[in-house]
């Protein structure tokens, strides 16, 4: 067995091990974790592919700004697990159906696959061979030259995405004291201010 081989099963069986664990685990901080270490051996799976911009992509992307800002926000919000986990045995039997079904749909879509002829050709022929280009280089034509319109697309569905949740989740509160900066800005000193002639040993 050679060491890439190795590298190779060691990655996978990490990667399936910690993704199993980020849904088992108890602990969403454990979970976050297992999630970072997923993150880590796909990373090293990309890089024995001889992706390492791709590689590098996921672990400053995900592992850096991602996963980082899920564990923090999993510390430091105070939410009540125990609270959330007495609806799971109501739920239970719904989501298992679910899980049946995908099971199910998995299976048979797998069991009838069929790949075409020219398949391997295809997806050869959309980047060049490494030995020719830099995987760098062969990614940055393809993202925004050759598919430009559908990146810029992609980018727009997200940013649309990005503003509904914005939208859907804000809430004005009447219970809560807010600034007017206008308010305060424009305000008459004469209205807002009083002077008081505080006497010694009396007071207001």
């Amino acid at each position: 067995m050679t060491i890439t081989v190795f590298a190779f099963y060691l990655f996978a069986l990490t990667a399936v091990a910690a993704g199993l664990m980020v849904v088992l685990s108890r602990n969403p901080v454990h979970s976050v974790l297992f999630l970072i270490l997923t993150f880590f051996s796909a990373a090293g799976l990309f890089v024995l592919m001889g992706a390492e911009f791709v590689a590098m992509l996921l672990v400053i992307v995900y592992v850096g700004a991602v996963a980082v800002l899920f564990l923090f926000v999993v510390m430091m919000l105070d939410v009540d697990f125990a609270e959330l986990k007495d609806g799971l045995a109501q739920y239970m039997p719904v989501g298992l159906l679910v899980g049946i079904i995908l099971l199910m749909e998995l299976g048979l879509v797998f069991g009838h696959w069929i790949i075409a002829d020219g398949a391997p050709a295809l997806r050869q022929a959309v980047a060049p061979m490494p030995e020719d280009t830099h995987n760098t280089v062969a990614l940055g034509n393809l993202i925004y030259t050759k598919y430009i319109y559908l990146f810029q697309t992609s980018g727009l569905i997200l940013l649309v995405a990005m503003i509904g949740a914005i939208v859907l989740t804000l809430r004005h509160r009447p219970d809560i004291k807010r600034q007017n900066v206008l308010e305060q800005m424009y305000r008459d000193p004469a209205k807002t201010m009083q002077l008081k002639d505080v006497k010694p040993g009396q007071g207001l």
